[in-house]
């Protein structure tokens, strides 16, 4: 069996294979007006080499400062994130520089990460320029059309700027730059929510084609269930900066456990005309809490339609309710 295979098999990994990131309590908070906002809080993973995980949840849970915090964009609250066998957070700031070589991110806005005023030979190679990866100006020029060609661009582009290009074009072209560092593990922050849906299938495609030839391991963050399906082989699940399911991708689409998951499953669109008229959507009353004063117990139980009385008073234990598939519900603590 390969490791492709099995980890996709596997939702967690035997332990013959070390996890390359190693995410413990991560917590991340913010001062709102002398409030303390919750954005993330004591998110547990392992994500091992060569897979992709998916993060998904709505907006406004948690998932991008998840995926900053864990690159150390932004300082944790609390937790640690061991990459590669590396605490990142006891990282002195030369030796980060040299982990970042190896972490990459993709933006999920290619008009607002590309600067207007660089062309794209200057934008792919800013982080050749930054780790003096390039020798010469003919080496650096060559690199970057090197990555132009691995994200189906043309060398001719080097010389246009970002306004010039579709958005699509774009995200390829964040892609690339992302890629000059040859990264081992990169976070994927919605990188094609802001693309027309005929472009978003290509690009998606693309990284999966680029996880293959180069052996990357990815963290997908979205909100979109079934593009997050097609791409993970194991998908976690936020609501309001808390864990509250994982699984392997086709596992949860058989079987998802957490009311929120289920709601989410719901919504997801099913080509089938006749088998869509049978479906039935769930909808969730009420508005999302504010993280700054979340729900006590468990955050969900405010929109939960199975909420019991033990919700309000306990925070649910993080349980694996079979092997591969952990969720946060007193539903499944009994």
């Amino acid at each position: 069996m390969s490791v492709k295979t099995e980890i996709k098999n596997a939702g967690t990994r035997s332990s013959e294979v070390s996890p390359l990131v190693q995410i413990r309590n991560l917590k991340k908070y913010f001062n709102v007006g002398g409030n303390t906002l919750k954005a993330v809080t004591n998110l547990t993973l392992d994500i091992y080499p060569g897979e992709t995980v998916g993060l998904v949840g709505e907006s406004g849970c948690g998932k991008s400062t998840a995926g900053r915090t864990i690159l150390r964009m932004y300082e944790p609250s609390g937790g640690e994130v061991i990459f590669d066998g590396q605490s990142i957070y006891k990282c002195c700031v030369s030796d980060m520089k040299k982990m970042h070589r190896k972490m990459q991110m993709i933006f999920q806005d290619p008009y607002a990460s590309l600067n207007p005023r660089m062309n794209v030979e200057d934008l792919i190679a800013e982080p050749l320029d930054i780790h003096r990866m390039a020798s010469s100006k003919s080496k650096r020029r060559e690199r970057v059309k090197e990555l132009l060609k691995l994200v189906g661009l043309e060398p001719e582009h080097m010389s246009r700027f970002p306004h010039e290009f579709s958005g699509g074009q774009r995200q390829r072209i964040g892609i690339a730059r992302a890629l000059a560092m040859e990264p081992k593990f990169i976070v994927c922050d919605e990188p094609i929510s802001s693309l027309d849906v005929s472009i978003q299938a290509q690009v998606v495609n693309l990284l999966k084609d680029l996880q293959t030839k180069m052996g990357l391991t990815y963290l997908f963050i979205a909100h979109d269930l079934s593009m997050v399906r097609y791409i993970s082989n194991r998908i976690m699940v936020m609501y309001l900066g808390n864990m509250v399911e994982l699984a392997d991708s086709e596992e949860l689409h058989e079987n998802p456990l957490h009311p929120y998951t289920v709601a989410l499953h719901s919504a997801v669109p099913i080509p089938d005309p006749e088998a869509a008229k049978n479906k039935e959507g769930i909808v969730l009353e009420g508005d999302v809490p504010s993280p700054i004063n979340p729900p006590s117990g468990c955050v969900f139980r405010t929109r939960c339609p199975k909420a019991i009385d033990i919700c309000s008073r306990e925070v649910p234990e993080w349980k694996e309710f079979k092997p591969g598939h952990c969720v946060a519900c007193h539903l499944y603590n009994k």
